[in-house]
């Protein structure tokens, strides 16, 4: 039987960076799926591109820093960041072709089947051009500020992942001439002078750059008045461009953008102020290194050396597209197209159980029992509901909470405010280094501290993932602790279309636990065991080599034993040897992972015992489930981690029980039919995921199904509601019934009138 450390070969694991194309790979998919409504394909296109371009600000860039240090050792599956780097772009190139053969090939010629077009100048009619020209003119024109290069004025900064044009010209002689030749008809005597241009010390003659950065405070794509016609705001400009450039004839234009390092590097060890090194760092990364440069296929090669040379570009870092720089745009689209709800996801309401609605005491619900939540099938209202209630209460005491990213108009930042305003203790711990989320963190934590708040900035050498809320209430019996744990940010935007689950509590040593590790991350407090809770960084690793050990020594003494996990990514070496180790053992092995897999199943050590799915759908799957079962036990555990190594050693992360019979049952049964999906399952086959095969089976939409369920809900609940009402209706009358038989009855001292 071997030990897990000898599966630590190279050729056992996949590289992360190319695991992390293949999963964008299967968003693509979706693009092209034509059971998908057309506008949810366009959109789920624009998702490739946005996905891509944070790997390329944050991943590649790291490896680019790597290769830089002149690191060569290799990462768990042989390979060096040179290599890896170069890997990457390979692989990348193949997907951008692929990514704009679905867009022009397959996306278009389907919109244009519904009448809706994305079309160019030449598509238009005078009447159309007349209304571009004019929003040219009244919109765009006092916006725009044409950059020039030359020996009076440096290259421009090119800021991250803006869209600009580069432009080719000359001056324009003919215009001169001609205006001259007017002067001399007229008679003119005295000699106009012309405004002094910046002098350059190159030639007339010489071609010249300029370049114009297209106006991100305009959406991208332009509606043609009474109809579903779109044009590009950068095709716009470019009909254009002669008006910025008076005295000087276009040769050429090409739309580009760049995308540059954009990951936060700060010394904590030296920071004495986390906050300002954090608002330091995000003003320097605006000027990272280049990491890509996308231009349009047809640019005028003389444009793109130009920006190469200037910008720093690699050879394998320029990706020249058949299309549209920079496709996110199409996630915009569905909201701009008039009519064609056919086209898009039928809208559904999510249910909110009334026990967590604003007009019913929560702390009462939860004090009765444990509540699971899984959203967005189940409202994120709930949560919400939870703070404000807390925040008006009057016997609430305090409440902590952490917060990794919160939407910009958060209403529990709202609600924690007004708790503190309120004279209850509230602490809030604001993770500042969120990835991308810095700027709008730093701005919440401010005006947490404006409203009264304790805000505490994070660890320092650790980022704090956990999800977690505890409010602590003076009862009737005493004091008590409520709690949300959840597998997701409290982000009341992102809970539509995020699957996460949550759990509502006052179990007592879950509290104790919660106490303990809020007073660790707010004061030097340091826990010697927590009961319940399992805390990373290391303490959530342990724990689950602990239960793939528990589960190995079922196996070896020939009895069933079954490892589930639902995670975003699996990618730490260790945890996949422990794995490999445990298949080896006899254990069977179930995972749905939607996006990194650095696991591979067809090792012949493995005896088949691994089955790999990844589900992409309508819903980005989220949650996080660990569930071991053997000996006819079953435990199931919710997490804020995936099985990455950041995640298990360089974060403050929570795995915590769901205990209670009926919540328990209910995460078996979501993993269950998660498992059961067999419409938006891809299965892992060694290293490469495939559609499931469903055979004569029928089909199966787990995502759906839960969106039935809180329909079904919904709908028991309003009936529920209506009889209700109904009764009470019947019960009155029946009252005013009686009443009036009481008076006219004389033996009851009635009336006989």
């Amino acid at each position: 039987m071997p030990n897990y450390k000898e599966f630590y070969q190279p050729q056992n694991y996949v590289n992360r960076e190319l695991s992390w194309i293949d999963f964008n790979g299967r968003v693509l998919e979706e693009a092209k799926e034509e059971a998908n409504p057309l506008l949810e394909r366009a959109n789920f296109l624009g998702i490739t591109q946005s996905n891509v371009d944070e790997f390329f600000m944050v991943r590649v860039a790291s490896l680019h820093k790597l290769m830089a240090a002149n690191v060569t050792t290799t990462d768990a599956s042989g390979m060096t960041p040179e290599e890896q780097l170069t890997a990457v772009n390979e692989k990348e190139h193949r997907m951008v072709e692929q990514r704009y053969h679905v867009y022009n090939d397959v996306i278009l010629p389907a919109l244009a089947k519904h009448q809706i077009n994305i079309v160019h100048f030449d598509q238009l009619d005078e009447k159309q051009h007349n209304f571009l020209h004019r929003y040219f003119r009244e919109e765009l024109l006092p916006v725009l500020t044409p950059m020039a290069d030359d020996s009076s004025r440096p290259f421009p900064f090119i800021s991250n992942n803006s869209l600009n044009i580069a432009i080719k010209l000359e001056r324009d002689h003919s215009e001169a001439d001609e205006e001259t030749k007017q002067k001399v008809l007229e008679g003119d005597q005295e000699v106009e002078r012309r405004p002094q241009e910046p002098h350059d010390d190159r030639t007339e003659g010489e071609e010249k750059f300029a370049t114009v950065r297209v106006p991100a405070i305009y959406k991208r794509l332009v509606k043609l008045p009474h109809e579903n016609t779109f044009v590009l705001l950068d095709e716009v400009i470019k009909q254009y461009l002669d008006e910025l450039f008076p005295g000087y004839r276009i040769i050429a234009t090409g739309t580009y953008r760049v995308s540059r390092d954009m990951d936060l590097d700060v010394a904590e060890e030296d920071a004495s102020d986390l906050l300002r090194a954090v608002q330091h760092q995000l003003r320097a990364r605006e000027h990272g290194s280049v990491m890509r440069m996308e231009v349009e296929a047809k640019t005028d090669s003389w444009l793109v050396n130009h920006l190469v040379d200037n910008l720093g570009v690699s050879d394998m870092s320029l990706y020249r597209v058949d299309g549209p720089v920079d496709l996110t745009f199409l996630k915009k689209l569905s909201g701009m197209v008039e009519g064609h709800d056919d086209l898009r996801y039928k809208p559904f309401h999510s249910y909110l159980d009334p026990n967590f609605s604003m007009d019913h005491d929560i702390f009462k619900t939860i004090r009765q029992k444990d509540h699971l939540v899984q959203h967005p099938y189940d409202n994120f209202q709930a949560v919400v509901n939870f703070i404000h209630q807390a925040a008006t209460d009057p016997q609430v005491l305090a409440i902590k909470m952490t917060l990794y990213r919160v939407s910009g108009n958060s209403p529990i930042i709202k609600y924690l405010g007004q708790a503190a305003q309120a004279g209850k203790q509230v602490t809030v711990l604001v993770e500042v280094k969120a990835r991308f989320d810095e700027q709008n963190n730093v701005r919440w934590a401010r005006r947490l501290e404006r409203m009264g708040c304790h805000v505490v900035y994070g660890l320092v050498g650790l980022k704090t993932h956990c999800k977690l809320a505890l409010v602590i209430r003076r009862d009737d019996d005493g004091i008590r602790r409520y709690m949300h744990l959840g597998t997701g940010n409290y982000n009341d935007v992102t809970a539509h279309f995020y699957t996460d689950m949550g759990l509502f509590t006052c179990d007592y040593e879950i509290g104790v636990d919660m106490t303990n590790l809020f007073n660790m991350l707010s004061g030097f407090a340091r826990p010697r065991y927590f009961h319940k809770l399992h805390i990373s960084p290391h303490g959530i690793r342990n724990f689950i080599n602990a239960k793939i050990d528990e589960q190995i020594e079922v196996a070896k003494s020939g009895s069933p034993a079954l490892i589930r996990m639902k995670m975003n990514s699996l990618s730490d070496k260790q945890i996949i040897a422990h794995l490999y180790e445990a298949a080896a053992a006899g254990v069977k092995i179930q995972l749905l992972v939607r996006g990194i897999t650095c696991l591979r199943n067809d090792l012949p050590a493995l005896q088949g015992n691994i089955e790999v799915h990844s589900i992409v759908g309508r819903f980005l799957e989220h949650s996080r489930i660990y569930y071991f079962k053997s000996n006819g036990h079953e435990e199931i555990y919710l997490a804020s981690a995936d099985m990455m190594t950041r995640n298990l050693n360089r974060r403050v992360e929570e795995l915590f029980p769901v205990l209670e019979d009926d919540t328990k049952k209910r995460a078996i049964q979501i993993f269950n039919d998660m498992w059961r999906d067999n419409v938006n399952t891809r299965v892992l086959h060694g290293t490469e995921y495939e559609m499931i095969d469903r055979g004569d089976a029928p089909a199966f939409d787990s995502q759906q199904h839960f969106v039935d369920e809180a329909m079904a809900q919904q709908s028991a609940e309003k009936r529920q509601r209506k009889n209700r009402r109904h009764m009470s209706t019947v019960f009155e009358t029946l009252t005013r019934h009686v009443s009036k038989l009481r008076l006219n009855d004389p033996s009851k001292g009635g009336s006989h009138d």
